[in-house]
């Protein structure tokens, strides 16, 4: 499939690059007419500290941090971007004035969690969300709920690409919004166009990758 995928320059910085292939794919709570392959930017050390960059952008000092939770597999560009809120001065109030780069454990019920040893990385802190990609909000939603469980006050969420921007009053930023991507379209699962109409499903996607079906 990779193949035929177009490159598309990150508005701000354009060693960050996207990979898009155009089709029928199925995500966890929808379907989608393009693929994203983030793979590369969130595992490559250049690409992904220039996303680091480009994120840190949006946060000002006044925003505190204390602990960057990382989904979908973005530790790499988590560590950048607490190096990068840290050069920028963005406030921490934890006892070790650092900022904390962390990720939650999916438990076989479906729902994330923190074992006892990590949860003094989230409890009572500031937390920002970090995403491989965003589509319709409910990963957001569940690791937001997962937070406050124990405490933490989010301070935003952000991700490499979104089509939303905001969900239940938490910001989203992004590198990668749904209008830079070409007739990009998402549909929910039981009302998508495409499947009426009988076109075959291309692959099942996430954040980690792909799966094709054909």
């Amino acid at each position: 499939m990779l193949k035929d995928y177009t490159k598309i320059p990150a508005p701000l910085n354009s060693d960050v690059v996207l990979k898009i292939i155009p089709g029928h794919f199925a995500t966890n709570h929808s379907h989608i007419t393009n693929y994203m392959e983030i793979g590369t930017i969130k595992t490559r050390c250049n690409e992904a500290h220039g996303v680091a960059q480009l994120l840190a952008m949006h946060y000002s000092v006044s925003t505190p941090v204390d602990t960057i939770v990382c989904a979908d597999g973005m530790e790499v560009v988590g560590t950048y971007l607490a190096e990068e809120l840290t050069k920028a001065g963005v406030a921490n109030y934890n006892q070790h004035k650092t900022i904390y780069v962390t990720a939650p454990e999916l438990a076989s019920s479906g729902q994330h969690i923190f074992r006892d040893n990590l949860q003094l990385t989230i409890r009572d802190k500031h937390v920002l969300l970090l995403f491989g990609s965003l589509t319709t909000g409910r990963t957001l939603e569940s690791l937001a709920e997962c937070v406050q469980y124990y405490g933490a006050t989010i301070s935003g969420a952000c991700a490499i690409f979104s089509a939303v921007r905001e969900v239940d009053n938490i910001p989203v930023t992004a590198v990668f919004h749904d209008e830079d991507i070409p007739n990009y379209q998402s549909y929910p699962l039981h009302e998508c166009p495409l499947c009426k109409s009988g076109v075959p499903i291309d692959a099942i996607v996430n954040s980690f990758g792909y799966s094709e079906l054909r």
